[in-house]
């Protein structure tokens, strides 16, 4: 089944062709009507086809009302429009017609969204730490939003590679084997086992020693030389150091529930030669300075002097700039990627601008075969409105602020549920505290920053985690009170909205497709947050209006409940949350 949006849009755009054939593009504008009790939809085309027409709007309105197909499928759909304003049409759907699309909606897998056509492939490259340090605060928003858009488009049954492109080759590896094999010798020789938070304490060391102590400096250099020369000794020490922190990293993953496929810096190492060559061949390449440039027209610096984007420096050798040229070239050409979605912090916006640029000068992707999309996100801030950092001033490490955020969710349980089992409790607190993290953050426009807080982000009421499990949980209850043979219920079942209130529900759940569209085009997380808290809100509306228990409607009431509840597990789901049964 199409949303409703779509079903309408082809409506109106067949209105506007029968009613002005001379109009080169009828493509209609059809939005929903936010204003409660004035329709359901809104056609917006009257006002821009009368400055092309060079007629009244209301006169234009008026006129493709008049071609305006309200039946579908010989049975009436659209039970009123209206011009209203200075040209808008107000659509008000048939409840019956609302009625029967709910039933379709409830067999429908994709619930009223478009799954892919094909079998389109989906990179998403997001989290990318930086091997040997720890995860921190400024992970979280890539990780979270990161996840959150894969599992969108998993669930739109797209073919998605997820990717962790982790900062896992260059100079500091020399300064730390070479740090290790005098201080730590028995960690390189697999004598000794450490963690990340010892192995960030001697990168810190090695980083002082190799701007202090010259000698320490060249047997750095020397050492990475070593390591891109494929030294097995120098290889050995790098997978050590890569796999203490991998283990670390796996942790967080784990927690987090996020899925993710690791592919570093060092994985196109071997690529990087022959890319220079490649785009020298092409033509694209500049000599600035002994550097092998690319020069995209319109990129300047400070100084109003052409950015360069350095493919080779003038030592020979290669920089974050080249290793990202060869990712983008490997995405398109062997994993076939018609959609590459890269996220990072806002401060990489002008990089990423030049890297799609130059990759598509060198003729490494068409813009019209490949979408390439750079999701930025706003900081996380602290209490203060500056970055969320420690009480000593230290930037947060991700998992203290998870464990206190599950520590927190537990607290309030023990406190809603005294005698509740510690077993069960400390299950709830995870899924719950960690929930809690990760809705604040889709829920805040990724655009912008957003203050962080445990205490709002747990609060039962308002637009959090909490508030869209415990809807969920009351539904539950519902049904459990309701003590219906659910299976027999959902079994055999006819809609009938009614009530304003069912109607303004149902309405509501069939708009689910409509929102998931959305968010693939705008990748804004917090389109879906607000549409499941709005879902919330207008449940809880139509059981305060609705008698479900004992009613004559009580059969199709449950199936309401019952949808109510998929919508809600399914879109926390795709947020990354999971729904509990009871708190």
């Amino acid at each position: 089944m199409g949303t409703l949006n779509l079903i309408l849009q082809e409506k109106a755009t067949e209105a506007i062709s029968k009613a002005f054939a001379e109009v080169e593009d009828p493509t209609a504008d059809v939005a929903p009507c936010f204003q409660e009790g004035l329709g359901h939809y809104q056609c917006n085309s009257a006002l821009k086809l009368a400055k092309v027409l060079k007629k009244n709007p209301r006169a234009v309105a008026d006129e493709i009302i008049k071609h305006f197909d309200v039946k579908d499928n010989g049975k009436a759909m659209i039970s009123k429009l209206e011009v209203a304003g200075p040209g808008f049409i107000n659509i008000t759907l048939d409840s019956e017609f609302l009625s029967t699309q709910l039933q379709k909606f409830f067999h429908d897998p994709f619930y009223g969204a478009v799954p892919a056509r094909k079998k389109r492939r989906v990179v998403v490259e997001f989290s990318s730490p930086n091997i040997a340090k720890e995860l921190h605060v400024g992970h979280l928003r890539s990780t979270i939003i990161g996840d959150c858009i894969a599992r969108l488009f998993e669930f739109l049954d797209y073919d998605v590679l997820r990717l962790n492109h982790v900062g896992d080759w260059g100079t500091q590896f020399g300064m730390l084997i070479s740090y290790l094999k005098e201080y730590a010798p028995t960690v390189l020789s697999g004598e000794e086992e450490t963690d990340l938070p010892q192995l960030m304490h001697w990168y810190k060391e090695s980083k002082k020693k190799f701007d202090q102590d010259s000698e320490f400096k060249k047997r750095s250099q020397l050492q990475v030389v070593k390591l891109q020369g494929g030294d097995s000794e120098a290889l050995r020490a790098w997978e050590i150091i890569c796999e203490i922190s991998r283990k670390a990293y796996q942790e967080i993953y784990d927690l987090m529930d996020v899925k993710i496929n690791e592919r570093g810096e060092s994985f196109y190492n071997p690529m990087l030669s022959d890319l220079v060559i490649d785009l020298e061949k092409r033509g694209v390449i500049q000599v600035s300075d002994g550097a092998k440039c690319i020069f995209i027209e319109g990129f300047k610096n400070r100084e109003g002097n052409p950015l360069p984007m350095i493919i080779q420096k003038s030592d020979g050798g290669f920089n974050y700039d080249t290793t990202d040229m060869a990712a983008l070239k490997h995405r398109v050409e062997v994993e076939k990627a018609d959609r590459i979605i890269i996220l990072t912090d806002a401060g990489q916006s002008l990089h990423f601008q030049l890297l799609f640029k130059a990759a598509e000068k060198a003729g490494y992707y068409d813009p019209e075969k490949v979408e390439l999309d750079h999701v930025t996100f706003g900081l996380v801030l602290g209490p203060d409105g500056k970055k969320f950092k420690t009480r000593s001033g230290e930037t947060e490490k991700l998992i203290d602020l998870l464990l206190s955020a599950i520590k927190h969710a537990r607290k309030l349980l023990v406190e809603r549920m005294p005698d509740g089992d510690p077993n069960e409790l400390d299950e709830l607190a995870r899924t719950i505290g960690i929930g809690a993290v990760k809705y604040a953050d889709l829920s805040s426009l990724r655009t912008k920053d957003y203050t962080f807080s445990y205490d709002k982000m747990l609060k039962f009421e308002g637009n959090t985690a909490v508030f869209l499990m415990y809807s969920y949980v009351r539904i539950l209850g519902i049904k459990r009170k309701v003590n219906a043979d659910m299976e027999q219920v959902l079994k055999d079942f006819s809609i009938s909205l009614k009530h304003p209130s069912e109607i303004a529900l149902g309405l509501h759940l069939l708009r689910f497709g409509e929102i998931l569209h959305m968010v693939t085009r705008d990748l804004l997380p917090n389109r879906l947050t607000d549409y499941l808290y709005e879902l919330a809100e207008k449940f809880n509306a139509f059981f305060r209006d609705c008698r479900v228990e004992g009613s004559e409607e009580q059969g199709p009431r449950l199936v309401l409940c019952d949808i109510t509840a998929r919508i809600l597990s399914c879109g926390l789901n795709i947020l990354g949350l999971r729904t509990v049964s009871r708190m």
